[in-house]
């Protein structure tokens, strides 16, 4: 399917009036900066001038290109992939109209006239395709920036909504989906192939319902294999798998049974939108973590939540060795507590923080560290930020830096050296429980 993600040519057809779908669509495109060929396609012809560019509309296909990007109404679909199916490898429908409002027979006579030319059909009912590392945004949605998170949406709008939210996360994307009705290919099409993407990391998936259980199984146990598989379900409950059909037309079946499958696999299942991106954001940084956490903070309460929730969530609270103890009780403060979880107490500085992560990551008994910061308006949070990067700790660091403007530069600093913030004690905390979900997964799978 690199001709739908890796294109180096593409055609967009439909309506060039500005606002229309298609005319959003060709913009991005042009905006994104692809360098491949782009060929506006309405019979009625013209130019159009788009982000600083002028295109001449072509009335009909005449040269071949990867894909074709179809935003005209439903019923002049298929005749339009009889006409162009010669000339195209993969098309994505935007189009609404189909089975989703019980048009089957219109989508199944689109499925036989691609099957008949050997053309691949993304939705219809969708809201188009990114392929990030290409610099092709052939959708509607807000773009991206580059990184390791693929994207996999039944759902346009909450595809959308999360890479808007993906944006404010400071979450990088190498590919973004929305497959609608999934006439053609499916979330299982798309497991595998970002499960061999080189640009992709780890697999974010949000499903309402699948079409073929035995095949999305096979799918979902191919992908955990070789990356992290985000998964939010929706319509688990009775009402929601009514909503979830007559939405995309696709049947919820039994969450038991979606369940049992995700957790046999090693799918990271999240609740929310929220857990989907901080999961992505811990992947993003770490394949794994494991079990014993170390919980370095300035601010006793914050450091009693994390170690709630971690031991919650069936972390251990790591047992710090006699070595990391006597090291530490040297340099800090009578009144810090040198048992973990570790308060440094409110004005510690670069130096505390810096010498108490590089003791505390060379601790045997200490497989990841959480570390706090909850800095006093005299400290500048981006002085314990650099702290964390200069201490070098090689095992896995999950910071929890708080809150708004006060930490905003530290943030920034973090995030240009690859590392991610987590807003709460908690959030920081589950990110450890999902690495080590992934660790154990991988031990289960060997």
């Amino acid at each position: 399917m690199d001709f739908f993600f890796y294109p180096s040519s593409a055609a967009v057809f439909g309506s060039f009036k500005k606002g229309a779908i298609a005319y959003e669509i060709l913009k991005n495109i042009l905006e994104g900066g692809f360098k491949g060929e782009i060929i506006p396609v309405n019979p009625k012809g013209g130019e159009i001038e788009i982000a600083g560019k002028k295109l001449k509309i072509a009335e009909k296909l005449e040269s071949r290109v990867d894909v074709a990007i179809i935003a005209i109404p439903a019923r002049f679909v298929p005749p339009l992939i009889e006409e162009i199916g010669d000339k195209i490898k993969g098309a994505v429908v935007i189009s609404a109209g189909f089975s989703e409002i019980g048009n089957a027979e219109l989508e199944k006579e689109l499925l036989e006239k691609a099957k008949e030319k050997g053309v691949r059909i993304i939705g219809p009912n969708c809201a188009g395709i990114f392929g990030v590392h290409a610099n092709f945004f052939g959708s509607f949605e807000v773009r991206v920036n580059k990184g390791g998170l693929a994207l996999i949406s039944q759902s346009g709008a909450f595809g959308g909504a999360a890479l808007a939210m993906g944006n404010e996360e400071g979450i990088g994307f190498s590919a973004f989906v929305s497959y609608g009705n999934a006439a053609d290919l499916t979330e299982s099409d798309f497991l595998r192939y970002f499960a061999d993407d080189e640009n992709t990391k780890a697999i974010a998936l949000y499903i309402e319902g699948v079409r073929d259980g035995r095949e999305f199984v096979n799918a979902l146990r191919y992908a955990t294999k070789k990356k992290p598989v985000i998964v939010l379900k929706a319509g688990k409950s009775q009402s929601g798998a009514k909503a979830a059909q007559s939405h995309t037309g696709s049947l919820a079946g039994a969450y038991e049974i979606y369940k049992a499958a995700f957790r046999q696999f090693g799918a990271i299942e999240v609740e929310e939108m929220e857990e989907l991106f901080d999961a992505a954001k811990a992947f993003e940084m770490y394949g794994s973590a494991g079990r014993r956490v170390a919980v370095i903070t300035n601010s006793g309460g914050p450091g009693v939540l994390a170690t709630d929730k971690l031991e919650k969530l069936g972390l251990e609270i790591a047992r710090l060795g006699e070595d990391t103890a006597a090291r530490l009780e040297e340099f800090l403060p009578p009144q810090c507590s040198i048992k973990n979880p570790i308060d440094l107490i409110a004005d510690a500085d670069y130096e505390r923080y810096r010498k108490t992560i590089e003791i505390v990551c060379g601790d045997g008994n200490v497989d990841a560290l959480l570390v706090i910061c909850v800095p006093p308006i005299f400290l500048p949070s981006e002085e314990i930020a650099k702290a964390i990067l200069d201490a070098g700790c090689r095992k896995p660091v999950i910071v929890n830096f708080m809150a708004g403007e006060l930490v905003k530069e530290g943030v920034k600093l973090l995030a240009e050296h690859g590392i991610k913030n987590f807003p709460t004690p908690e959030r920081a905390a589950k990110a450890l429980m999902w690495l080590y979900q992934r660790s154990c997964d991988g031990e289960n799978k060997n």
